[in-house]
């Protein structure tokens, strides 16, 4: 594994959370709960891999920036955007829903998941979406 490979795992890190967010979500639904909770810890580990790998690549390869494109670059920025500052949300917002749960605040992680669910599911599949534009389609 090099530095280089990174944005590839990571993509794989998201799409694999977004798997878990999605599985979860439906187990809790069928009202499944220990199979939620597995699904649920499951995509906190991922993203907490995630997390430290991204760090590990932005931190030693420096910053890509992307091409003028038009209408292309104003789509790129239009999803980077509201990623980033949702990425930079969800962290607090996670360790809450997950501490309201660990606490048996059920009502509370309730509320709290509803929103938290959503953002990181958003997250989640735009940190695919971007890499495919920075790392698959754009500079090839």
């Amino acid at each position: 594994m090099t530095i280089q490979s990174l944005p590839t795992l990571n993509a794989i890190l998201n799409f694999l959370a977004f798997c878990c967010l999605v599985a979860g979500f439906i187990s809790i639904k069928k009202g499944n709960r220990e199979t939620h909770k597995k699904f649920m810890i499951s995509a906190f580990v991922i993203s907490s891999i995630f997390l430290v790998s991204y760090l590990t690549y932005r931190f030693t390869a420096g910053h890509k920036v992307f091409p003028e494109l038009g209408i292309i670059k104003t789509i790129y920025l239009w999803i980077l955007i509201p990623h980033v500052i949702l990425a930079a949300l969800m962290v607090p917002m996670i360790l809450r829903t997950f501490y309201l749960a660990y606490t048996q605040q059920w009502e509370k992680h309730k509320k709290m998941a509803r929103i938290t669910f959503p953002i990181w599911s958003y997250v989640s599949v735009t940190g695919v979406v971007i890499y495919f534009f920075l790392e698959k389609y754009y500079f090839v």
